[in-house]
């Protein structure tokens, strides 16, 4: 038995644009800018998303590298808890700036480091995604600046103190 060439072409086609779609080859919108950065045992992500003509928000996504690592609270004192927790700390540099303070999409929970009466409030285990409120003051680059530490149960990984974060705004949609 066999298929006419016309039925053949036509699921070549069909299974073609499915591969375009499914890929995203082919005409696409202007994206978000996006970067992202490995240190400390942590991928940190980040996206910027207009949501005015001067304003977007700033979303950067901390995901340990290992399972069973957290990241602190943004909460935590800059010098820690009794000199314990290294900070989360998210901003930006350059012509934005931000526009509040950062708020995270997880609740925090306390930790007690074993033997010591001090409790540490910490993310839940894996990726915390933290939003930041953004002015945006200007176009070109804008670095974004993150700290924090990663640790689990029972270790701690070297600790990120102001790395930079470069995002592109060349590529930032105009909503005007």
């Amino acid at each position: 038995m066999s298929i006419p060439r016309s039925r053949v072409a036509s699921a070549a086609g069909a299974v073609g644009t499915a591969v375009l779609v499914l890929t995203g080859c082919g005409p696409t919108d202007v994206s978000d800018p996006t970067a992202r950065a490995a240190a400390g045992g942590v991928t940190v992500t980040v996206e910027l998303h207009r949501t005015s003509a001067n304003a977007a928000e700033l979303r950067a996504t901390f995901r340990p590298d290992q399972p069973g690592f957290h990241v602190y609270s943004i909460d935590l004192p800059d010098e820690g808890v009794d000199g314990l927790g290294i900070p989360t700390r998210i901003g930006v540099r350059g012509a934005n700036t931000a526009d509040g303070p950062p708020t995270a999409d997880q609740p925090t929970r306390l930790i007690r480091p074993a033997g010591l009466p001090t409790e540490i409030p910490v993310y839940p285990d894996g990726a915390v995604t933290f939003r930041l409120p953004v002015h945006l003051n200007g176009s070109g680059p804008m670095d974004v600046v993150v700290s924090y530490g990663a640790c689990s149960e029972s270790r701690c990984l070297m600790p990120v103190t102001n790395k930079a974060i470069r995002l592109d705004l060349e590529d930032l949609e105009d909503l005007d």
